[in-house]
């Protein structure tokens, strides 16, 4: 065991909520000019910063991430990300408007009101930021509920939010299922928007409660089954790195991971053959050694899940190449896997594993690895891999999916938006339109008189 955690139920979720909403109708936060906001936004990437080694630990033992990508990467990316919506916070404003008639008008773009977001365990620290950042930069207050396997970062990081200035009642963290926290956040008639990040099974969830409560604005970043299409004149090595990369960070447990790659057929052996190389030496083990490259996947639940997609692949008649078991001794540790020869119908080939299992497909020409890799009910990204820059257009326009990666994989920034098309999802994280959800447009009007123009 880890540590103990209050189970937040409805009852905590009404408190949390009208927390929120006293500090929305009364308190200071959706008042204060956006420079204000700015300011206090800006010290709390400083506090992050400062206690970097105790969220990276904290996203170590929770799960299973590794101590060295967090602390160099995971917790730095989040104080980058509210950094940049602090930045934003005092350039939100509307437009004058050129009427056809007699009228001055004008749009405002107010906060929404009370927001609650709803984080997945796969990053804890990554998505509470980017969740939270644009919702404190829009003047919003909310209700963040962590994933039940990943509480612990998130009430570090309300704590130091507290630390930075943010007044009380602005962001509150509650611990809890998704099944009864999660559901009373999604169905509450004092939540006016719902940003969630999760399976696209408890999406559909999601979007029914804020139908049947009080209509409210649903953001949904959802699963995912991304194809990366490598073509003959790609250079073998990075393809073959961009490949492995793209299946097997964070144990494979990635909504963009590149779990379906397509090859020429022109370089198709040799692609497969460094990639199978590249497998067999991934570092799988203890997440706090520098050494490793992956570290356990996050519970026995999800073990289990992956295990026996690999069994499927295996009835299913795909070939398996490497891996396919877990590591020997104590843990939820699995070996890179790569399959060959997967078709669509299959179930490796169709669903979301959300583990280190990588399936490959030969193609002859664009137009077929086009068509394949739409074949999917997913739109979250696709990778690219070419030196000719016209099939990289043709490709990137033809492919449904609201990312698209050119020689390069998982490139996100602060200000490229990031969301799906399809069953992936609607809404943006990152970028300006992160914050569309969390504002509402206001239009005002007033009559002119004896104007000499309109």
């Amino acid at each position: 065991m880890i540590a103990k955690v209050a189970e937040g139920d409805k009852e905590d979720v009404d408190l949390a909520v009208k927390a929120a909403r006293q500090a929305f109708d009364h308190g200071p936060w959706p008042r204060l000019p956006g420079s204000a906001r700015a300011r206090i936004m800006m010290k709390f990437p400083d506090l992050i910063e400062e206690n970097v080694e105790e969220l990276a630990v904290l996203d170590t033992i929770d799960a299973g991430k590794l101590f060295s990508m967090g602390k160099a990467v995971d917790i730095p990316f989040a104080a980058k990300v509210l950094r940049y919506y602090a930045g934003a916070a005092d350039k939100i404003h509307g437009e004058v408007l050129k009427m056809s008639r007699e009228f001055h008008a004008y749009t405002l773009r107010e906060p929404i009101g009370v927001a609650g977001l709803i984080i997945p365990w796969n990053f804890p620290t990554g998505m509470f930021m980017w969740k939270v950042s644009p919702a404190l930069a829009a003047g919003c207050t909310m209700v963040v509920k962590p994933a039940e396997q990943t509480p612990l970062s998130a009430l570090y990081y309300a704590h130091l939010a507290k630390l930075a200035g943010i007044p009380d009642g602005v962001l509150n963290v509650i611990n809890g299922y998704g099944a009864t926290a999660g559901a009373a956040i999604t169905s509450h008639v004092d939540v006016d928007a719902v940003s969630f990040t999760g399976s696209t099974e408890v999406g559909r969830k999601v979007m029914q409660a804020a139908a049947t409560s009080n209509l409210k604005v649903v953001s949904l970043e959802l699963g995912g089954k991304s194809p990366l299409i490598i073509f003959d004149d790609a250079d073998v090595d990075m393809a073959a790195q961009l490949a492995i990369f793209g299946t097997l960070f964070n144990k494979g447990e990635v909504c963009v991971a590149s779990s379906r790659v397509y090859v020429q057929e022109g370089i198709y052996d040799k692609l497969v053959n460094k990639l199978v190389e590249k497998a067999k030496a991934w570092v799988v083990g203890d997440p706090f050694d520098p050494k490793v490259q992956q570290g356990p996947q996050i519970d026995k639940k999800q073990f289990d899940k992956i295990l026996s997609y690999i069994e499927h692949g295996k009835r299913e008649g795909a070939t398996l190449l490497t891996g396919g078991k877990p590591l020997d001794g104590k843990g939820y540790y699995i070996e890179p896997t790569i399959f060959s020869e997967i078709k669509e119908e299959m179930l490796i080939a169709k669903d979301e594993i959300f583990g280190p299992v990588l399936g490959l497909a030969k193609f002859k020409t664009v137009e077929e690895a086009i068509k394949r890799a739409n074949s999917t009910r997913y739109g979250l990204a696709a990778g690219i891999v070419t030196k000719d820059i016209n099939v990289a257009n043709t490709v990137s326009r033809s492919i449904r999916a609201g990312n698209i990666w050119i020689n390069c994989y998982a490139a996100l920034d602060n200000d490229c938006p990031f969301g799906g098309y399809k069953m992936s999802g609607f809404g943006s994280s990152l970028g300006l339109e992160a914050l569309d959800i969390f504002l509402k447009v206001k239009s005002v009007v007033t009559p002119l008189f004896n104007t000499p123009w309109l």
